[in-house]
């Protein structure tokens, strides 16, 4: 019933995506998301033994998903992502989602500065430069899409770091500045901020104690 009620109201046939850090959690969600949806998408990974994975198994679902093997903190990386992905659609992209993230929990003068530089190279640094080499395919597309994936912590302290936070802040007002200058192209840019979500990512939450501390902020008394 989910499926042909999906199809009856929107279908995403013609398009084209790349999702970032599509193996795991919300990108793993997103790619079979847009894919069920008839989209062809292109996604990255760093492990390519979970990149393989991911792709066999999709192929079994009958999804059009292709990968490839990239540390979206790298720059030449990045750009390399890019090239393939041009090639592989034709030059022309109508979605972009930037989902890759990471966090490393710790007291803020515990923090090196190989810790922060690597925090904002992953999560803001990537999505940046990854729209401006993505912006030339999305344009041509004649319609294009850009999706942040940030948190509820670049909107109020959570606890997750004094790191991680300002990472999705800047995320999220990157968001508001392309969506105005990037308008005339035809190029919509949305964000979405979650709260915790079941994945490797929050293992951590089931600490009694942490999970104590996040409780003490909300009414409803559970986290996940």
């Amino acid at each position: 019933m989910g499926s042909s009620f999906k199809a009856s109201r929107w279908s995403l046939q013609g398009t084209t995506a790349l999702v970032t850090g599509g193996t795991r959690g919300i990108g793993n969600a997103t790619v079979e998301e847009l894919a069920g949806l008839g989209a062809r998408v292109h996604t990255c990974s760093r492990n390519e033994t979970e990149l393989n994975k991911c792709l066999k198994d999709w192929e079994a679902k009958g999804f059009p998903v292709t990968g490839s093997v990239c540390d979206a903190s790298s720059p030449p990386q990045r750009e390399k992502l890019i090239e393939e992905v041009a090639s592989v659609f034709n030059g022309k992209l109508n979605i972009l989602v930037n989902n890759v993230g990471t966090n490393i929990r710790k007291p803020t003068t515990e923090y090196t500065d190989e810790e922060f530089y690597k925090l904002m190279a992953t999560n803001f640094e990537s999505a940046y430069h990854l729209c401006q080499l993505a912006h030339p395919l999305l344009k041509a597309s004649g319609a294009g899409s850009i999706v942040f994936i940030s948190s509820v912590a670049g909107l109020c302290h959570i606890g997750s770091g004094s790191i991680y936070g300002p990472s999705k802040a800047a995320v999220n007002q990157l968001t508001r500045n392309l969506a105005c200058e990037w308008a005339k192209d035809n190029i919509r840019t949305n964000c979405v901020a979650p709260w915790y979500i079941r994945t490797s990512l929050v293992e951590h939450v089931k600490s009694l104690s942490f999970s104590w501390c996040l409780f003490s902020l909300f009414c409803w008394g559970r986290v996940l």
